[in-house]
């Protein structure tokens, strides 16, 4: 960009001697240039500091801002090198100083400038990255809790995949508690919707929830008290919550089922596994009449369950774009893999689910808590 016809000229000539191949654009002013960088993309911009409509550094702001990805190198006059300087603190690649630039010293100013942009924006990719790492790394921590247990001889296998859209962590959340009555109480629950204000709340919610367990608050109480916990938190009205809780009873075969909205669970029996519907009432946050009845199931010895999320099973099948894997079929990859126990299991269901659907870069997160007890030796 240089509003003076003659060191546009010199520019052109300089660049022509020297062995860089470019393509050379001229704008007279920053509203022209504006108008060219909407049309193509350029790698570089030369940029006279002082032009009719722009001066100073606040032309080298808007071109900035203009300009996107591409390297800005300043053109300065011999009494304004404090400016080129200037200009490099203010984000500019590079300065050169008219009358002291030679064909090949230009080209090799320029390459320089790209390759410096190019470092510069590979390390801001590289900061947004740890800071993304360390915001899954904190929504994790409260998400995805150790579960509390002290003396009941249950196993729990967790695992939980973010969605491929953001590689960040979601509204999905699940926890699993003893209570000093030797009851196991779990949970897994669904903000709807992605992002940082849905882990956010779900974040909440979770540790509400482990709160009022230990208070001794369990059942509909529990999901009546959450309810008032997501209305108060909640960004807006349309945010709801779909919720699994449940109690494990110490006799080890007893567990009562609250479900709010929620999927239905897998029960497994030695090396079977059946799918189980208990009863169930409106997700957390939607405007209706809350009852939520508990469901009783009775475990066989040595029985377990699986929580999950429904990002598990809404998943699209291979070669067709309509159909869903749906509940019989995560139904018949958990009965391939019924043999397994605990983690081994987790593991198997999670990948056969992948291996059965077609990749999907709208997949919804997927959380699941798998809980068994341990039989008597």
């Amino acid at each position: 960009m240089e509003d003076d016809p003659q060191d546009a000229f010199i520019v052109r000539e300089l660049l022509e001697d020297g062995d860089l191949s470019v393509r050379l654009e001229w704008a007279r002013s920053l509203d022209e240039a504006r108008h060219l960088l909407a049309q193509q993309r350029v790698q570089c911009v030369l940029l006279d500091l002082g032009l009719p409509d722009a001066r100073g550094l606040s032309a080298l702001a808007a071109m900035r801002e203009a300009s996107g990805d591409a390297a800005v190198v300043v053109l300065t006059g011999l009494a304004e090198e404090q400016a080129g300087l200037a200009a490099v603190t203010a984000g500019a690649q590079d300065y050169l100083v008219k009358g002291r630039v030679e064909g090949e010293w230009l080209g090799r100013t320029l390459r320089y400038a790209m390759q410096r942009k190019q470092a510069e924006q590979a390390a801001v990719a590289l900061h947004a990255e740890r800071l993304r790492a360390e915001e899954n790394a904190r929504l994790e921590r409260g998400l995805l809790p150790t579960p509390l247990l002290q003396q009941m001889p249950i196993q729990v296998a967790t695992r939980y995949r973010a969605s491929r859209v953001s590689g960040t962590l979601g509204g999905d959340f699940f926890d699993v508690v003893e209570d000093d009555d030797k009851v196991v109480h779990a949970m897994i629950g669904d903000v709807c919707g992605h992002g940082p204000d849905e882990a956010a709340l779900g974040v909440c919610l979770r540790i509400a929830w482990r709160t009022l367990v230990l208070s001794g608050v369990t059942g509909t109480a529990l999901l009546r008290q959450l309810e008032r916990v997501l209305r108060a938190e909640r960004g807006g009205d349309e945010i709801f919550v779909t919720m699994s809780t449940l109690a494990l009873e110490s006799d080890q075969r007893t567990v009562r089922v609250w479900r709010a909205g929620h999927p239905g669970l897998l029960v497994h029996s030695g090396s079977s596994v059946t799918w189980a519907e208990p009863g169930i009432g409106p997700a957390l946050g939607l405007p209706l009449e809350s009852e939520w009845e508990p469901t009783e199931l009775e475990l066989p010895a040595g029985g377990g369950l699986t929580l999950f999320t429904d990002g598990l099973f809404e998943r699209r099948l291979p070669g067709d774009g309509m159909r869903l894997l749906g509940e019989e079929g995560l139904l018949a990859v958990a009965r391939r893999h019924a043999h397994l126990n605990g983690e081994e299991f987790v593991d198997a269901l999670i990948s056969g689910t992948e291996q059965a659907t077609a990749p999907d870069a709208s997949a919804d997160d997927v959380a699941v808590v798998h809980l068994r007890w341990k039989e008597e030796q």
